[in-house]
């Protein structure tokens, strides 16, 4: 009925995300199905998915939308008011994406901001691109690098809202740095202004595009392979046990 070699090449699916909903008939279907071709032997394995998430729901001011209701928002209008990059943004960091998101309690206006903070970020660099980043502002470098070390594996499992979290952090460890340290033209700028640009694509690629090509770099920054964290950076000469 199909290629074995691109069955094995594609299935199992290696993560599957959906609704509640969609268990008694995506799910259930799939599973059927899958178990049928296996039974028949003409797949290898008997599940199609290897891992499940099932994501929240968008909600206002405590209840599920309803035009009964009348509390309906409009997709549409949210992103012709902030943007797509800052809706996108918002829902990333309103929570967990298992749990539902009261619309009520978000602020896509101040996803927006961020956002324009992180362009100007970008836009503040005057190093070139070749610049050595061991010679900038150590603190800077060890915010970077920290962020570079733990954002893959809160990426992986889930913790969107935490890496948009450390995200701001890093941006405005490095507006410190421009304005009040050793100023744009300091190589720790350049790279976390780039390691941002990079890790925004996830959630804002628009506005992480912009970013890159005023860093200098062609595009596009979604073909840019992650960093990889200096360990030496990560160590502390103290540490605080509570």
């Amino acid at each position: 009925a199909f290629d074995p070699k691109q069955a094995e090449k594609w299935a199992p699916v290696d993560q599957y995300v959906g609704g509640v909903t969609h268990a008694i008939l995506h799910l259930l279907y799939a599973r059927f199905m899958t178990k049928v071709l296996f039974d028949m032997g003409l797949v290898s394995f008997t599940e199609p998915f290897s891992a499940l998430l099932n994501q929240g729901m968008v909600i206002m001011e405590g209840s599920a939308m309803s035009k009964s209701r009348g509390n309906i928002v409009k997709l549409s209008d949210q992103l012709d008011v902030h943007g797509v990059d800052a809706v996108r943004l918002t829902m990333a960091f309103a929570g967990p994406p298992e749990d539902d998101i009261d619309w009520a309690d978000v602020s896509p206006a101040g996803s927006a901001k961020f956002l324009a903070r992180a362009w100007r970020m970008a836009q503040d660099v005057t190093s070139a691109p070749d610049v050595v980043w061991k010679s900038g502002d150590e603190k800077l470098r060890r915010v970077t690098h920290r962020f570079l070390a733990d954002a893959p594996g809160l990426i992986e499992s889930f913790k969107f809202n935490v890496v948009v979290a450390r995200l701001m952090e890093l941006v405005n460890a490095t507006r410190k740095v421009i304005d009040s340290g050793a100023g744009p033209a300091d190589a720790a700028v350049r790279e976390a202004a780039e390691v941002t640009a990079i890790a925004l694509n996830l959630f804002a690629p628009y506005t992480a595009e912009e970013m890159w090509e005023t860093l200098g770099y062609e595009p596009t920054v979604a073909l840019v392979q992650w960093r990889k964290a200096d360990r030496t950076l990560l160590r502390e000469e103290s540490v605080t046990a509570v």
